[in-house]
């Protein structure tokens, strides 16, 4: 019959209510329970057995089942005020009699399973329920021990469905912690059963029992964190063997009285599989953990959590006996039962957390069973079970990577990182299986900095950091193919290490440099014994792998020459100090030992030589193992795993008894002496190739194995348990004496993972690095290179948006950490790989590049990225500046670039001067600078330039996509802040902004408008950094100086180099008092311009140099520079445009001496003598040029004053300067009284006058005023008496006048220095000289006359000046020096009576009377 529907549900589902709870009332458990019995005798009165019995036969009412329910019926309600006192057992065990019997249906089973469901989620049973755990036993011994009778499928499955519902309702419950290990492990082993039975067996249960056994695992290891303390240490007091995994597999039966599934039917039994793993917690059991029997009844927690971890790890193993080994090719063995295993260690991993660590059984499990597993079915061809085992490694290195450093390098290096690089084959879903799970783990913070000091800094490990990143640079490249996943994903992984290390360091970090490594001292250690004080102190750990690092990158070297040569490698070690000068065994021993690398073959050949060092070496090489508590087949496994065991038999035999004598000192135990290791070792090899080789065709037995091995061990037999237990490990899993071939991805070996295991016991501890910061820079040597290639191989090829931004940020990130450790070499390459993406640099139109660059999001993510650099890195830039250079040179040409880009830190400052206008703004160079035209009023030139703009044409209307194309275009310039480059560069390290100037210099031949706008850049820098010109200011010279004398023609470089060079000197002039000489020498440059390239600037140069006058004349000391100041206003004397403002700049200078200085009184008096005789300007300016020359004249005398009170030399020195400088002075004016102008020259004449007759303050010698007269005013007389004589009249008109004046300036002259001209010996010459003029002036015509008035004004003068001398007594008849005679002589030629009237005759004979006796006496 059919069981009701009520009762044959599948899954209860209970209501989802908020507001009530799910636990009934103790009241009314009673009616529960009366409830329940009776739905289940309502089912068995359906039954066809049960209903006939109940009709017709009496003695059948009262059969046992029925009869059990009947009495707890009587009972229940007397219960109902003291149900917390009453034994759950009493009314749950008609239920569990009806689960375990044999003559109930299985509709009256899946009610009473549902009963008992119900009182377990309704929680009539709870932690406060008296004698629970036994009533929990008792359910689970009753649903785990299950019997019915199948009378249909579908009814069997909703039995089972309810037999999974209630065991992980038992597991679910509050009172669950009451269960003792056995227990839960037997619910664990029923839900496996069934989810095997299920696979014959509709969909639903399936899936019900698969999705049961992972909330059984979860709700089992949740609780480890939690287990309490006296659970978690079970193995105290109780002993615990491991034995090695090489013998795990075999299995016996389980001694528990549970000798098979007691999930059976009696219709039609359900078949069980013999060969499925179950749970075991027999103390006989060969598993990985064998507990004793005191464990078996405790509150479960770590005993079973083990044993169900180690189930778990044989459902692997089982996969692996029948034949479907990982390593195979094909797809058609079943991935079911690897996924959900898989599946459910990793719920179990899951929900464990860092506690599975922290039990010595369940880490062992991991690292031993559990990752063998992961290693082989890793290299599994199915990509879902690698996705998997990947999963779980995840979780694994997240949660236990310290535990598993070795474990976690050989699954990278000889699974992930082979599938990855496609070698053997792999598919392209492995490959991106593997990709992804590189990248996740490079996503992970500090696991970088983990792999690179725990493997690439330990010397017995591989290179994993450097593996990783040139493996993913590998990849990244599409190589004759397009851009896939895979080529993403491994750009990302790069990207994720590179943005790991530049996470921890902060934008503003600097780091000085990087630290020399401390293992650099030239000293031999053993660098087997380096080891670490603490691996948690980074003060303690970051120096160390720094060292082994170091020593590694040495070993490397010897590994190279030894898999060459060995003999020659020890020389190199010995001279890397990394062997000792005098070579020992142990030292050698420890170099093959411990260094990874070495060519195996090499290694056993030079092991079993025969020499003796070699046999020392050997000897000391057996001794670095350790076989304690080794069985001989594992402990050979470990020896020969190191290297190829020789093939010559000497060899093998010195080699087998090293090994044989180490492991014999190591288990003295076993072997009666070290003969009996040595056989057996002997044995153990043969058999290897007797079971192994293809060849042997007559294999050995186990008898034969052990018939051979009699009376081996000291005339004693070995246990034969002993010999049949190495024979079948040998058989089982061969020692590979040379590498595996074939085509596939090669396994690691069985041997391989024994020896990795041993290995694992010896290493160093795993470093927990933090941020890992302190070794950033030795990981970043590794990493920049292949991520910068990279980057630059993608970003060629792509263009989605995503992957263009993933790019740029990872160069961003590059160039962060490459300038926080200096790395210019490493910058200048991601400039050189940047700016080719820019599209700045290709050769098109201006529309053209404009256009694509607005266009090409690549390209303008790339600019602004080359922009990034150059601003925030920019100290660090060298060679790269030429790139960024170039670039900007392209937005240049293009009109992107702001209007004023070039400026300095002043120019803000500076008011808009006309020299504004001078110097130019850098617009778009579509309108090149040109320079200064003049202007056409010509008839012609007027209809050339109508004719011009009548052919003018208007430009076309761009389009709307140029439109958009330009404003993006220019948004990305913006935001690129182009300008800060050049006014922040006063912030830029030296050696950095020489290459900036260095690059503009080299960048500036380009053509014309480029090398305009370097100019003008290279001008802004050199404003900027006044502070520190010295250091540009030779190079900028140099190029400038190149550019001014290679002209031959006005340019705008032209230009731009002399304003530019005008501009440099006025700017730093106030700040820079040692370079005032060197800044003003460069204007030297403007003098040696072409001329006509100087008369077509020559204005706005004036302009110039007045404004530098103007605003620097006081820091202008030194007559070098005021020299090249005055040359350069001289020359504007005679320039139509330029007079003007060179004018005015000299009358800066010299009006009321304002700026006049020793160092420029004579240069400027001549400056200012050349505009007095310039007939450029207006006569006005001529004489305001003389004024200027007379009026500097003041200067001398305050000079004069001002040398009072200093000491005698000084002053004698001052004065004897300042009689120089007025005589050349004097000069000035002489020179210009000859002009033909007569204002200036009458006004000249007047103003020497002045300088001869009004200094009453200046200190003139005689000497002085005798030079005066003979350079000065003889010439004067002279020269216009020669004007007189032999020029036209009209040329200089009223020339009477002039020389009327010239007599007067002789007269005054010679009177105002009479008193110190007459002590001169020259005095006779000089007055003879005065009177020579007079008589020439005399005979001068005027168009053939004489001028009367000279001849009135003569003789006048004459007789003053004689008067003075009389009275003087410069002249006496009584005059010794014939004076007398000489002074009449010629007076009687000009004015005969002039004599009488000034020694009249009384007069001149008392003088001569008196004199007499003078003259007489001797």
């Amino acid at each position: 019959m059919r069981c009701p529907n009520k009762q044959s549900e599948v899954v209860a589902v209970p209501r989802d209510t908020k507001d009530c709870s799910c636990t009934p009332p103790r009241s009314s458990s009673a009616f529960m329970v009366n409830s329940e019995i009776g739905a289940v005798l309502a089912v068995m009165r359906r039954n066809v057995r049960w209903g006939v019995h109940y009709a017709t036969d009496e003695d059948q009412l009262d059969h046992p089942l029925i009869k059990s329910f009947k009495e707890i019926r009587k009972q229940v309600f007397s219960w109902q005020h003291k149900w917390h006192t009453i034994d759950p057992v009493a009314y749950l065990q008609p239920f569990l009699d009806v689960i375990q019997s044999d003559e109930t249906s299985a509709p009256i089973t899946g009610v009473a399973l549902s009963s008992i469901y119900k009182f377990l989620t309704l929680e009539v049973l709870d932690l406060d329920t008296i004698n629970v755990t036994d009533a929990l036993h008792l359910i689970v011994d009753a649903v785990t021990s299950c019997r019915f009778e199948v009378t249909d499928p579908a009814s069997e499955e909703v039995v089972l469905m309810k037999i999974l519902q209630v065991l992980l309702a038992c597991m679910k419950s509050k009172a669950s912690v009451s269960l003792s290990n056995q227990h839960v492990c037997n619910v664990v082993n029923t839900c496996f059963q069934i989810v095997h039975q299920a696979i014959s067996k509709g969909e639903l249960l399936q899936r019900t029992a698969r999705h049961t056994m992972h909330e059984l695992i979860r709700c089992i290891f949740m609780h480890l964190p939690d287990v309490c303390e006296n659970n978690q240490d079970f193995s105290q007091g109780d002993e615990i063997s491991t034995p090695d995994n090489d013998h795990s597999s075999s299995s016996k039966p389980p001694d528990n009285g549970y000798t098979g599934s007691k999930i059976e039917s009696v219709g039609s039994p359900l078949n069980l599989a013999s060969d499925v793993p179950e749970v075991t917690m027999d103390h006989e059991t060969t598993g990985e953990v064998s507990l004793s029997k005191n464990h078996l009844a405790e509150p479960y927690g770590v005993p079973c959590m083990v044993e169900i971890f180690n189930f778990l790890c044989s459902l692997l193993n089982a996969v692996e006996h029948v034949g479907v080994g990982p390593r195979s090719n094909s797809l058609a063995y079943d991935e079911d039962v690897p996924l959900f295993a898989f599946g459910l260690i990793n719920s179990a991993i899951e929900l464990s957390g860092p506690s599975l660590g922290h039990h010595p059984e369940m880490l062992a499990l991991v690292q031993n069973d559990l990752f063998h597993s992961l290693m082989q079915f890793g290299l599994s061809p199915s990509s879902l079970i690698l996705s998997t085992v990947c999963s779980i490694v995840l979780n694994l290195y997240n949660l236990m990577r310290a535990e598993l450093k070795l474990q976690m390098e050989a699954f990278f290096s000889s699974v992930l990182m082979k599938i990855a690089v496609n070698k053997h084959g792999a598919s392209y879903q492995q490959q991106e299986v593997a990709m992804e799970t590189l990248v996740d783990l490079c996503r992970q913070p500090g696991f970088i900095h983990e792999v690179y000091a725990n493997y690439d800094c330990d010397i017995s490990c591989s290179n994993l950091f450097e593996d990783l990143a040139n493996l993913l640079s590998k990849s990244a490249f599409p190589v004759n193919s397009p851009l896939s996943a895979i080529h993403v994903l491994a750009l990302e992984g790069l990207i994720a290490m590179v943005s790991g290390m530049a996470e921890t360091m902060g934008e503003g970090d600097q780091v000085t440099g990087l630290e020399p490594d401390a293992s650099n001292a030239n000293y031999y250690e053993s660098f087997w014994n380096v080891k670490c004080e603490s691996y948690e102190n980074p003060d303690c750990w970051v120096p160390y792998i720094h060292k082994t690092k170091h020593i590694k990158q040495k070993l490397m070297i010897g590994v190279d020459h030894f898999n060459r040569d060995p003999k020659k490698a020890f020389q190199i070690l010995q001279g890397l100090s990394l062997l000792p000068e005098t070579l020992d065994p142990l030292s050698v021993a420890c170099f093959l030992r411990y260094t990874s690398g070495l060519d195996k073959n090499l290694v056993g050949e030079y092991l079993g030589n025969h020499d003796q060092f070699c046999v020392d070496v050997l000897q000391e090489y057996a001794k670095t193992f350790d076989f304690q508590e080794m069985n001989l087949d594992i402990a050979l496994r470990v020896f020969l795993e190191t290297f190829r065991l020789p093939g010559e038999s000497q060899k093998i035999q010195r080699v087998v008894e090293a090994f044989a004598e180490r492991y014999y000192e190591q288990s003295p135990n076993i072997f009666a002496n070290k003969d009996a290791a040595l056989l057996l070792s002997y044995s153990l090899i043969m058999l290897n190739t007797d079971q192994h080789n293809s060849q042997v065709k007559k294999k050995m037995t186990e008898d034969d194995f052990i018939r051979n091995n009699r009376r081996i061990n000291g005339g004693e037999d070995l246990p034969r348990e002993y010999l049949s237990e190495l024979f079948h490990s040998i058989c089982e899993n061969e020692i590979r004496m040379t590498p595996e071939q074939g085509v596939g991805i090669p396994a690691i070996t069985h041997d391989n993972w024994v020896g990795l295991i041993h290995k694992s016991r010896q290493t160093a501890p795993f470093i927990i690095c933090g941020s890992g910061v302190q070794i950033n820079n030795k990981m970043f040597a590794i990493l920049s290179g292949p991520t910068v290639a990279a980057l630059s191989v993608v970003l060629d090829l792509v263009d989605q948006e995503n992957v263009l931004q993933t790019c740029i940020d990872g160069f961003l990130n590059v160039a962060k950490i490459a300038g926080c450790y200096h790395l210019d070499e490493v910058l200048d390459g991601l400039l050189v790989s940047l700016s080719k993406f820019t599209t700045l640099l290709l050769p098109m139109s201006i529309e053209e590049s404009v256009l694509a660059f607005g266009q090409d999001s690549k390209a303008q993510k790339s600019t602004l990225a080359v922009f990034t650099i150059a601003n925030k890195y920019g100290d660090y830039i060298r060679s790269g500046w030429r790139n960024i250079l170039d670039c900007i040179l392209s937005l240049h040409k293009l009109g992107l670039l702001p209007a004023r880009l070039a400026r300095d830190a002043a120019d803000d400052l500076e008011s808009n001067s006309e020299s504004d206008s001078v110097r130019s703004s850098l617009v778009s160079p579509a309108k090149p600078a040109l320079p200064p035209a003049r202007k056409s009023f010509g008839l012609m030139g007027r209809f050339s330039e109508f004719l011009y703009y009548d052919t003018e044409k208007p430009a076309p209307q761009p389009s709307e996509e140029q439109v958009e194309a330009q404003k993006r275009a220019t948004e990305t310039v913006k935001d690129c802040h182009i300008d800060s480059v050049f006014t922040e560069s006063k912030f830029l390290q030296s050696e950095s902004l020489l290459n900036l100037s260095r690059a503009l210099i080299l960048a500036s031949h380009e053509d014309e408008n480029g090398a305009v706008f370097c100019l003008e850049l290279l001008i802004t820098i050199t404003l900027n950094n006044r502070d520190r010109i010295m250091l540009l200011w030779q190079s900028v010279y140099e190029y400038i100086a190149n550019i001014v004398q290679s002209a031959v023609m006005p340019s705008t470089l032209v230009e731009k180099a002399v304003f530019g060079l005008i501009r440099i000197c006025r700017r730093l002039l106030p700040y820079k008092e040692d370079l005032t000489d060197d800044l003003l020498k460069s204007l030297q440059l403007i003098l040696k311009l072409d001329a006509r390239v100087a008369d077509a600037y020559c204005e706005h140069i004036t302009r110039e140099i007045m404004r530098l006058v103007k605003a620097n004349a006081g820091q202008i000391k030194s007559h070098l520079g005021w020299r090249i100041i005055t040359s350069l206003l001289s020359i504007t004397a005679r320039h139509p445009e330029a007079s003007e403002p060179g004018f005015e700049t000299l009358e800066f200078i010299m009006l009321d001496g304002a700026h006049l200085l020793p160092a420029n009184f004579v240069l400027c008096v001549n400056a200012a003598r050349q505009f007095a005789e310039s007939r450029v300007g207006d006569v006005a300016r001529s004489v305001k040029s003389v004024d200027l020359m007379a009026g500097s004249s003041v200067c001398l005398v305050k000079w004069s004053r001002e040398a009072v009170g200093e000491d005698p030399e000084t002053v004698s020195q001052l004065y004897q300067d300042i009689g120089e400088m007025w005589v050349r002075l004097v000069q000035g004016l002489r020179k210009v009284c000859t002009d033909s102008r007569e204002e200036i020259r009458n006004h000249t004449v007047l103003m020497l006058q002045q300088c001869l007759t009004g200094l009453d303050g200046v200190h003139l010698s005689d000497e002085t005023w005798v030079q005066c007269f003979e350079s000065v005013i003889f010439p004067l007389l002279n020269g216009l008496l020669e004007i007189v004589v032999e020029k036209s009249a009209k040329e200089y008109r009223n020339m009477e006048g002039t020389l009327i004046i010239s007599l007067k300036l002789l007269s005054k002259s010679f009177l105002h220095s009479l008193p110190r001209v007459s002590r001169s010996a020259s005095f006779s010459k000089i007055w003879v000289g005065v009177l020579s003029c007079m008589e020439h002036y005399t005979k001068v015509k005027f168009r053939g006359k004489r001028s009367e008035k000279i001849h009135e004004l003569v003789p006048e003068i004459l007789k003053n000046t004689l008067f003075v001398m009389k009275s003087t007594g410069v002249l006496s008849p009584n005059g010794a020096d014939g004076l007398w005679e000489q002074t009449w002589l010629r007076v009687k030629n000009l004015a005969p009576s002039v004599q009488s009237e000034v020694f009249p005759d009384d007069e001149l004979r008392t003088v001569v009377v008196g004199a007499v006796p003078e003259v007489k006496v001797p």
